[in-house]
């Protein structure tokens, strides 16, 4: 006599029947089954065939989904599954509560993967070779966004739960009030070095002059940039000064004009006189780097008859431009010895009158 498996199918235990539990069970298994072979075999060909690609976008996001572990599966499959029986009401509570739990921390995984993936690749673009204190900034404005994400979510939990998170914003923003007053001078700083890095007044290897320092960057932080002054020793300068005075950096300095005075003696002849402009038109044309703007006899000053000479140096290099200056110098100095021209020098005559 077969077996009439349809009365035992038929009991009912805690509100549901047996043939309910089978079909909940069935649920439950293929969904993990298919769960499986999606990860297992589907997301391993789409990694093969992304890693063919040129973009990188396709590989995070092929991580992301490769980074969701076999609790939030689990949880997903027993979800639906419990759908299809009656269970306590705690228990369906409960579920929901740890798949919203699930859902929130793997989202916020992978929105935390794309910050990075972004500051990355923005300091990467923008940053080749350089050091990595100049993509500090970005980095740190990477590690507040996700800071802030993760306070998001907990807001979204607490009311998902069904907490009232009205006054806990309110308390919230208050409290934020009260730390950027607290923290005012830290936080001007640290959104001035944002300025810096975003604008690029300047960047690690450059000389800059800053009111009467002067040094080379070498390292701009979240607080205070450091210079190296010609001297030796470290300038520290706060970011927010630096977003506020007058910079002058000399890194895409191409050429450099120079404008300086030479002065003779008043007793020098006219003929003489005459002949200096000659004199440093010849010096200019004979050294390399150097362009001759004009020369003229400017003033008569108080013991010395002077000239302006202006010229470009074809350099931004300072120790190049002094070299050639100084041979400018010296070449000026021999001419003058040779024609017998004196420079001028701070002098003063007593003129006396002899009564009869």
């Amino acid at each position: 006599m077969p077996i009439d498996f349809s009365q035992y199918l038929a009991k009912v235990y805690f509100g549901n029947s047996v043939n309910d539990y089978l079909i909940a069970l069935a649920i439950f298994a293929g969904a993990i089954i298919v769960l499986r072979i999606f990860k297992f075999f589907i997301l391993r060909r789409l990694k093969k065939i992304f890693a063919k690609t040129e973009t990188d976008f396709d590989d995070l996001l092929i991580d992301t989904i490769d980074k969701l572990g076999w609790p939030f599966y689990a949880i997903l499959s027993l979800y639906f599954a419990l759908e299809f029986i009656q269970i306590p009401q705690f228990l369906e509570t409960g579920i929901r509560y740890l798949l919203i739990l699930a859902l929130v921390f793997y989202v916020v995984k992978a929105i935390q993967s794309i910050i990075d993936f972004g500051a990355h690749r923005w300091a990467k673009s923008h940053h080749p070779g350089e050091k990595s204190s100049e993509a500090a900034p970005v980095h740190l404005l990477a590690r507040l966004a996700k800071g802030a994400l993760w306070g998001i979510a907990i807001v979204l939990i607490l009311a998902n739960f069904g907490y009232d998170v009205s006054a806990l914003l309110a308390g919230l923003g208050i409290g934020g009030i009260a730390i950027a007053f607290a923290l005012q001078n830290i936080l001007s700083d640290i959104f001035a070095s944002f300025s810096i890095h975003f604008d690029k007044p300047f960047r690690v290897g450059d000389f800059i002059v800053i009111g009467d320092d002067m040094g080379v960057v070498k390292q701009i932080g979240i607080k205070s940039t450091i210079l190296e002054s010609l001297w030796g020793q470290d300038i520290i300068v706060s970011n927010k000064e630096l977003t506020t005075v007058r910079i002058n950096n000399y890194r895409t300095m191409k050429k450099r004009r120079v404008v300086f005075t030479v002065g003779v003696l008043y007793e020098t002849p006219n003929k003489k006189l005459e002949k200096i402009p000659k004199i440093v038109k010849d010096i200019f044309a004979k050294i390399k780097l150097l362009d001759l703007d004009r020369v003229h006899f400017k003033t008569f000053a108080a013991s010395s008859l002077d000239y302006e000479v202006a010229f470009y140096v074809d350099t931004g290099e300072y120790a190049k431009y002094m070299d050639l200056r100084q041979e400018v110098n010296l070449a000026l100095k021999q001419k003058f010895e040779e024609e017998g021209i004196e420079f001028a020098y701070p002098t003063q005559t007593l003129y006396q009158h002899q009564v009869k």
